[in-house]
């Protein structure tokens, strides 16, 4: 363990296999860059955001790389019930509750628990604690959210949250904007995705779940055939900001399931998303405008596309969703595999 202090000060480390490099932030435990080959071996960076951390302090990232918490998604009217008592949380995406409220997990600076930079299996632990009453959810929370470069490029992320005293609502989520392309390559409308999810849970004006669980066949949301992410985004609206019900036991790796498999044509980079937890926000960039980047890229709407793998948004006040309570004392573990190929 090369680096056992407790990190106060937002800064970027590092984790280099020889092949894949990737630049990690304690600031929300924010990856800020990833690069990987394309089908030449050429390197890029995939990964939208910024190249110091001031930015992400100043709160000019929407959401870049971040991990959101503690509660991914969008609360409905920042209001819940648990155990009897009543919950009120900030309206900070009116009239919603959004990632955690004003001062998410993404706008913490995590200690820095363990890090190793290069060599075999490089990787970088951190740790928060979330006290009880923050953002108005209960209980204190200790957090630990581990990166491991697992293979030449793959990447490996492990979240694991701990409520001490009392039952809470816990839904992480990684919200690295990727384009497969380069970060600063335009948009991703020509990459191609496809989702191992049959159906959505469709959502109401304010983006918030209604309760239904609908089939995607026949509709601009069915991707369970690789399709290009621009050929129906015109009819929904903005674009895509929808949770989909991962439903694919049989495509299992490492006990984790088959999310997504994204697609850059010109570059032949593929990224392919496992994990462990019932839904996947697939999210278009839709509110990106104008934010001056690494290098001085300026991402416009649709410039990435996000893949968070979340409990379905809403879902405390849903009774027909998954649970996202976790009791006291109980082990909340939301696993990620990015499997890089060209």
């Amino acid at each position: 363990m090369a680096d056992q202090s407790r990190n106060t000060s937002p800064e970027i480390f590092e984790l280099n296999n020889g092949t894949m490099h990737v630049k990690i932030s304690n600031y929300g435990a924010t990856i800020t860059s990833l690069s990987a080959p394309d089908k030449n071996g050429k390197l890029a960076d995939v990964v939208l955001g910024f190249d110091s951390v001031d930015p992400y302090v100043k709160g000019l990232a929407p959401y870049f790389g971040c991990i959101v918490g503690r509660v991914a998604n969008r609360i409905k009217e920042g209001k819940f019930t648990l155990n009897g008592v009543d919950y009120t949380l900030p309206i900070n995406k009116p009239p919603n509750s959004l990632h955690g409220g004003n001062k998410g997990f993404d706008k913490k600076t995590w200690e820095v628990a363990g890090h190793k930079k290069d060599g075999e299996k490089p990787f970088i632990i951190f740790k928060y604690h979330s006290d009880d009453g923050e953002e108005g959810y209960p209980g204190a929370v200790s957090v630990t959210a581990t990166y491991t470069l697992t293979s030449a490029t793959t990447m490996r992320l492990d979240m694991e949250a701990v409520p001490k005293n009392k039952d809470t609502p816990i839904s992480l989520a990684q919200h690295t904007y990727w384009n497969l392309a380069g970060h600063d390559s335009g948009n991703i409308l020509d990459h191609s995705i496809q989702i191992w999810g049959s159906h959505i849970t469709p959502v109401d004006q304010y983006t918030v779940p209604t309760g239904e669980i609908l089939p995607v066949k026949g509709t601009p949301f069915d991707f369970t055939e690789e399709k290009r992410i621009g050929e129906s985004i015109g009819e929904v609206g903005l674009g895509y900001d929808h949770n989909y019900v991962l439903d694919c036991p049989d495509k299992e790796k490492d006990g984790l399931k088959h999310a997504a498999k994204l697609r850059d044509g010109a570059s032949s980079r593929v990224l392919n998303l496992w994990t462990n937890v019932p839904g996947m926000q697939f999210y278009t960039g839709n509110y990106v405008n104008g934010v001056v980047g690494k290098g001085n890229a300026v991402y416009g709407k649709h410039a990435g596309v996000c893949l968070e793998t979340q409990g379905f948004p809403n879902a405390i006040n849903q009774s027909n969703f998954p649970s996202v309570v976790v009791k006291a004392g109980d082990k909340y573990q939301h696993t990620m595999l990015f499997e890089f190929s060209a």
